[in-house]
């Protein structure tokens, strides 16, 4: 078990320290290919590493590991979708781009098997470290693929660190997830990024919001699905009714990301939204210029409160 330090307390609030709940543990546990993170053996999100299976009548190429699925509320609902038939390559919460330029090639990383072929891939490649203690987390790391001139060609290293915790927020009881991501190019060639509407940061929804109406989508300048789409924002959520309630996902971005407040696409026609910044216009990641992105995902039961959402980010833009 971790013992707690001022840094970890920085991190996630030191909400815990006046609370009962202190005595409960968080924990990180593997079971084959996937590493489960839950508090008071609760699950609050489950870590996708190598490829696991698809939902019956999805085709197996789809697939694919190095995701979030699923994430739950504090009482248990899954906020997430996984392999959907409509876009069976988005999965949880994942991160991939779209429209690229590799030395000439153009991989998708997003679409992977979309027309039968798996000509680029995210791919899981090991698991470095995990804790349990006040927080729960791991440390892991991913392979960016371009299969067009040779199997397996190394375009991005990319490391994830995750922590998870669940927490009292001002009242709300949430599941904290913080995600950061740093990609580097795996060799001589950057990868180019040019612009297009989506790729980046991507979170597809439970399958009960699959309907357009259905679903809620909020973005911190109060904007909905429609209006927020191609607009920039410092936070985004997602939610709707499940299982006689409501429960939804919010994703704080920090300040410290590329071209914050960063662009969103809000898909009109699926819960699924995406954290991108290639909207703006042409950019490239180079050799020896690492991208970092941080988020923390907020995951709770209710109705979006947008002051309180506000506030949870406010907390989270003044970590260093």
């Amino acid at each position: 078990m971790h013992r707690l330090n001022p840094t970890l307390l920085t991190a996630l609030g030191a909400v815990w320290l006046s609370s009962p709940a202190l005595a409960v543990e968080a924990t990180a546990t593997r079971n084959g290919s996937i590493l489960r993170l839950a508090w008071d053996g609760k699950t609050i999100c489950d870590y996708q590493m190598e490829p696991g299976a698809t939902p019956e009548g999805v085709p197996a190429h789809f697939q694919h590991g190095a995701h979030l699925h699923p994430i739950f509320s504090p009482t248990g609902k899954i906020v997430t979708g996984n392999h959907q038939p409509d876009h069976p390559w988005q999965r949880g919460v994942w991160i991939a781009w779209t429209k690229t330029d590799f030395a000439g090639k153009q991989p998708d990383f997003w679409n992977m098997g979309k027309g039968g072929k798996i000509m680029a891939e995210v791919r899981f490649e090991q698991l470095e470290k995990t804790w349990s203690g006040a927080t729960c987390g791991f440390v892991s790391r991913h392979l960016f693929l371009d299969h067009h001139r040779q199997p397996g060609e190394k375009v991005l290293d990319e490391s994830w660190e995750v922590r998870a915790s669940q927490l009292n927020l001002e009242g709300t009881l949430t599941n904290v997830i913080d995600l950061t991501s740093l990609q580097t190019c795996a060799g001589p060639h950057p990868l180019r990024l040019p612009k297009y509407h989506y790729g980046g940061l991507g979170v597809r929804g439970n399958p009960a919001w699959n309907a357009p109406d259905a679903v809620t989508m909020l973005t911190s300048e109060g904007l909905d699905r429609a209006k927020g789409d191609a607009s920039k924002a410092r936070w985004v959520y997602l939610g709707g009714n499940l299982e006689g309630g409501t429960a939804g996902l919010a994703v704080l971005i920090h300040p410290s990301n590329f071209r914050f407040p960063q662009p969103l696409r809000l898909n009109p026609s699926n819960p699924q939204l995406c954290i991108a910044p290639s909207q703006d216009g042409d950019w490239s990641i180079e050799p020896g210029k690492p991208l970092r992105s941080r988020y923390r995902l907020l995951v709770f039961d209710g109705k979006p409160d947008p002051g309180w959402l506000q506030s949870q980010w406010t907390t989270y833009s003044k970590l260093p």
